[in-house]
């Protein structure tokens, strides 16, 4: 198994940026797939899509980030790619009850943005776990899910 505890680079930095090109149409860069939870972490074990086993030691001033070169020779390369995250899309009645909303997603530490007046929650388990909990607010009308064209797809 091999240990990565350094970080060479980004992806798209010059000069990696060609070796990777090179290297990718030969089918010599492999990836390393991680959940974005994943990327604060700095010790852990993974499987790399080529089916290698690794293992990741980095030391605290350092962070992986989608496009984080771990390897990279003549011959292959290790690169990080984060795994697109999927978000819930609502919208409030009002501002006090996106107040309540905001307070409620908050007060259970769920990692949330804005999309003007869309709340947007990062699905991070289970996408019923979520839905469960707001339920009440969903049935009586003070929010409402936003779905978009993405959503719509099969």
């Amino acid at each position: 198994m091999n240990i990565f505890s350094d970080i060479i680079g980004a992806s798209d930095q010059p000069g990696l940026r060609e070796n990777l090109h090179r290297l990718d149409h030969a089918h010599a860069v492999d990836h390393l797939r991680l959940p974005r939870s994943d990327l604060a972490r700095r010790r852990f074990r993974g499987v790399t899509d080529a089916g290698r086993e690794i293992a990741i030691a980095l030391p605290r001033d350092k962070q992986l980030f989608d496009g984080a070169v771990l390897a990279i020779d003549d011959v292959a390369a290790l690169v990080v790619r984060v795994e697109t995250e999927d978000w819930l899309r609502f919208e409030a009645r009002d501002a006090a009850t996106a107040l309540k909303l905001g307070y409620f997603a908050g007060n259970l530490h769920w990692r949330v943005r804005f999309d003007e007046d869309v709340l947007l929650i990062a699905v991070e388990t289970e996408e019923r776990i979520y839905l469960d909990r707001l339920e009440p607010m969903l049935q009586a009308g003070d929010i409402r899910r936003v779905c978009t064209a993405e959503d719509a797809l099969p």
